[in-house]
């Protein structure tokens, strides 16, 4: 059966996964300060996160739209995945939905599913990743769609900022904490509940020392590490991103290990020198 796998434009592709013919992005559109940018092929990291840095707002984006879903829908491929960012983080899920249910509104049934990642970034990399395994292993639609949403309960997301000042703009954190944390070179480690909720897992002194404490808090998390493909996407510090991987490498064994940068609503989200895990 053929098919093709949609992830919004949240998640990151390796480039096997570009040249596959399979998987296809859907962009969102990112807002700095009233400047529009198109988060696609012609995403420019380095003026983006220039602009980020000169606002006072927190940037935001707007989710692929749902007609934009339907059109993507269509085509010769008998079964269609789509991957979104977390729908507690963004409206891409609902979009999506929607855009399958105008689909098969005006050109009847097809077999299409839309998996809430319950995450971002590189989670989405590996969801899609996941997914292709499983249709070259030859499941049926629905055998795909329940070892996927199987391994989606099992993923776990984890991500050091550099900055707090996304945090400070979109209102999550006061401005007085923003800059006691700045003075005192606080870094905090984040991570993502089992529903897709951003929360914090604890703080440290430096980034590097909060590099080590994310790396222990996977080391604690995960189960059977040898079957596991870890992800890790960095924005614009690739040296952090290789440090976290060979730390993860002397501790546990893994499977495999894929380090990729960000790019539009990844890099919004870690910000310059922020680094995510997925596994």
């Amino acid at each position: 059966m053929s098919y093709k796998v949609i992830v919004d434009s949240c998640g990151e592709l390796t480039p096997e996964m570009k040249n596959s013919g399979k998987i296809f992005t859907a962009p969102l559109i990112l807002n700095v300060g009233g400047h529009l940018v198109v988060d696609d092929e012609t995403f420019d990291q380095a003026d983006f996160l220039e602009r980020v840095a000169k606002c006072s707002e927190c940037p935001k984006s707007s989710c692929p739209s749902p007609e934009s879903y339907m059109k993507a829908f269509q085509g010769e491929a008998e079964r269609v995945y789509v991957v979104t960012l977390s729908a507690e983080l963004s409206g891409s899920f609902n979009s999506a939905v929607l855009g399958k249910n105008l689909f098969l509104e005006e050109y009847g049934e097809k077999d299409i599913y839309v998996f809430n990642s319950r995450s971002a970034s590189v989670g989405e990399t590996l969801i899609a990743k996941k997914i292709m395994e499983c249709e070259e292993q030859g499941m049926t639609f629905q055998e795909v769609i329940d070892a996927v949403e199987t391994y989606i309960d099992g993923q776990n997301t984890y991500f050091v900022l550099e900055s707090l000042e996304t945090l400070r703009k979109n209102g999550r954190l006061t401005g007085l904490k923003a800059l006691a944390a700045s003075v005192l070179n606080i870094k905090p480690v984040m991570g993502a509940t089992k529903q897709g909720i951003i929360i914090q897992h604890g703080q440290a002194r430096g980034i590097n020392k909060a590099l080590v404490k994310m790396v222990d808090r996977v080391v604690e998390e995960i189960v059977q590490p040898e079957e596991k493909i870890l992800g890790i996407a960095h924005c614009n510090c690739p040296a952090r991103a290789e440090l976290v991987k060979e730390m993860l490498q002397k501790r546990i064994p893994l499977k495999e290990v894929i380090v990729l940068d960000t790019r539009g609503v990844s890099s919004m989200y870690a910000n310059d020198g922020g680094v995510i895990i997925a596994v």
